[in-house]
């Protein structure tokens, strides 16, 4: 695998990003609720708006931030919770269709989108496609740790992964964490059954044998266990999609059982009540930390274009939150950041990278 060395930078593209307008359960007030709490933030920002010109020109005009920030482009239909991605395909005019095409064509250099997962994961692998050195796209969040932010990949586009996608995964993992979380050398781990090094099967050990031997090697940690997520043992977790999608659920449903005892705890008893009130401050900042709308927005990474999916039933400020992480991942030059470092990984590891995928 090399990458080559004559590719310049690409022309800066008219828009930041190009925003689904139409995707989500709540959509198009929460999106462009979002889109207004955005705009403060990233007062620089334009974005290409794309939905019903006439409905969202109206919700617009009461949005003064979002107006200025915003281009609209109609778009006649949407897309459907429940269509499949087939189906998806096929509607050309919809809105997450009409505004995954502006990021092919360089317009934007990313998407935000709300709306059906499956259908926005096949677009834009389809449409925008993945990077020339990158076998497949990974699935990538943010989530809380006890040491501060974990990045974690894939949680679900890859079920089966070799070798070579998990180093690769790797390589996105350490751009993402830089480019999101600002670190400067994030460490990384290997999700596995114990983290002792002949632990696993042989597509593990040879992709931890060659983060070993390669210019990441000194932020490489080798393998990590469940419980190492929830710890932050390590920065950047990586695994396939199958094993990381089940780890995700398994973290949401834990965090859910452990609000809904607290509820029931402080609530089943006079006592308890006040107990509840003496520890109310405490608590609110265990809210705050744990608040799901800080971790809105899912990332496709490898594409040729930024491509974000917030979570369908969030609010304003998981919206915006998502345009953040979007809005980070473009600032930061987050592809170029995957290019150097698979030049970094070819460079010192090329038996890997160089087989055929």
């Amino acid at each position: 695998m090399t990458v080559p060395d004559d590719a310049g930078p690409p022309a800066s593209p008219a828009f930041s990003l190009a925003v689904d307008a139409m995707g989500g359960d709540h959509a198009p007030d929460v999106v462009l609720d979002g889109l207004e709490l955005a705009a403060e933030r990233h007062p620089h920002a334009r974005f290409l708006l794309v939905g019903d010109e006439a409905r969202l020109g109206a919700l617009l005009a009461r949005r003064k931030r979002a107006a200025k920030a915003c281009s609209v482009r109609h778009a006649p239909e949407a897309i459907s919770g429940d269509m499949k991605p087939t189906a998806a395909l096929r509607v050309r005019g919809s809105s997450m269709r009409v505004a995954i095409d502006a990021v092919a064509a360089g317009e934007a250099a990313g998407i935000v989108s709300a709306g059906n997962t499956g259908a926005l994961m096949a677009l834009a692998k389809i449409v925008v496609k993945t990077l020339p050195e990158i076998d497949r796209p990974a699935l990538a969040a943010i989530g809380p740790s006890a040491r501060g932010d974990v990045v974690m990949l894939d949680l679900g586009a890859n079920v089966q992964c070799d070798a070579r996608n998990l180093v690769e995964f790797a390589v996105m993992g350490d751009a993402f964490a830089r480019s999101v979380l600002g670190l400067t050398k994030p460490t990384i781990g290997l999700l596995n059954v114990g983290s002792e090094e002949l632990k696993g099967d042989e597509r593990v050990r040879q992709a931890a044998d060659t983060l070993r031997d390669s210019l990441f090697g000194e932020n490489f940690r080798g393998f990590v266990e469940g419980h190492d997520i929830a710890a932050g043992t390590v920065d950047v977790i990586v695994t396939d999609g199958f094993t990381g999608n089940v780890a995700l659920k398994t973290g949401e449903g834990a965090l859910k059982l452990m609000r809904d005892l607290l509820r029931q705890v402080f609530t089943s008893s006079i006592p308890a009540r006040v107990g509840y009130l003496l520890a109310r401050p405490a608590l609110d900042r265990l809210r705050e930390w744990m608040d799901p709308r800080r971790y809105n927005g899912a990332v496709l990474i490898g594409l040729n274009g930024v491509v974000v999916k917030s979570h369908g039933g969030t609010d304003a400020l998981g919206f915006a939150h998502a345009v953040d992480v979007a809005m980070d991942m473009v600032t930061h030059r987050f592809n170029e950041r995957i290019r150097e470092g698979l030049v970094r990984l070819s460079q010192a590891a090329p038996r890997l990278t160089d087989a055929p995928g």
